[in-house]
């Protein structure tokens, strides 16, 4: 039940994408993985997604599954792309629905962007099972930072997404639409329940301010003890207090705009327009 996993990080979003294989099948899934786009040009390329391509097949892998913890807020994601050459069923957390009712009001697509997840081959439901070869993954609700974020437990290995980062870089924000510090809070503390072996693997990494090198592996142990937010026995009310005052005064993501309205359709463009051009939309005044 020890997935082996390669990570693949992107520094330009620092953004950490995962292969998680089973070694006795050769069965893989991918986490979260990266669609490059300049947010000057409104181009988009595949050097990132392209790694992976080159990894499965170099490693004679079989691709189950492509799996997002959460819509995120700073990658536009490669699901899409990655599918079509790989194949694997696409899969994200049942609050996907309530995050495309959300965004989907705001920037006013809610007659082509039905908020039932169907644009995901799988919607999956808080303690949700499913295979990799022959090691059984767990699929755990972990709202707070968005609805639609879970957890995935794969074998001995524990897939964050956002919701916790190195323990020197604490926890996830709650400031975006339908996120909620006390929700977090609930969440972190049935992470940090798993066993004290258990590997955690996060989305995203900023070396602490440049003070170490990225890093994106630790353990149950580790953060419990040592997370500067809500490691030592962080009371709830103590936690709610730093994360509503330290998300006061952050800036919102680079790609926040490009990147929810792609996300939330599964790594879908718009429907292109008579012209045959897929357009994105800037709200103005509304984040």
């Amino acid at each position: 039940m020890r997935p082996e996993i390669t990570c693949f990080f992107d520094d330009k979003t620092n953004s950490a994408s995962y292969v998680v294989s089973d070694p006795g099948t050769a069965q893989a899934a991918i986490i979260d993985p990266v669609l490059d786009f300049d947010p000057v040009s409104g181009r988009t390329s595949m050097e990132s997604a392209q790694k992976i391509v080159d990894f499965v097949g170099q490693n004679k892998l079989v691709v189950a599954r492509i799996l997002e913890t959460h819509v995120h807020a700073d990658h536009l994601t490669a699901s899409v792309w990655l599918k079509e050459r790989l194949g694997g069923k696409s899969g994200i957390g049942r609050g996907i629905t309530a995050v495309q009712e959300t965004f989907g009001a705001f920037f006013n697509v809610t007659s082509d962007l039905p908020a039932d997840g169907s644009q995901f081959d799988e919607v999956f439901d808080n303690g949700a099972t499913f295979a990799i070869g022959g090691i059984e993954g767990r699929v755990m609700a972990t709202p707070g930072h968005t609805p639609a974020c879970v957890t995935y437990i794969i074998g001995d290995a524990c897939f964050t997404g956002d919701t916790l980062f190195m323990p020197d870089s604490g926890t996830a924000r709650c400031d975006f639409p339908g996120g909620d510090a006390k929700q977090l809070f609930t969440s972190l503390q049935k992470i940090l329940a798993l066993p004290d072996d258990m590997r955690l693997f996060v989305c995203h990494d900023y070396g602490a301010g440049g003070t170490r090198d990225f890093a994106w592996e630790t353990t149950v142990a580790v953060q419990r003890d040592t997370n500067t937010h809500i490691g030592g026995g962080t009371l709830e009310h103590d936690y709610v207090h730093m994360r509503r005052e330290r998300d006061g005064g952050l800036s919102l993501p680079r790609l926040i705009i490009p990147a929810v309205q792609v996300n939330m359709r599964a790594g879908h463009f718009p429907p292109a327009e008579e012209n045959g051009t897929s357009y994105l939309k800037v709200p103005l005044n509304v984040f």
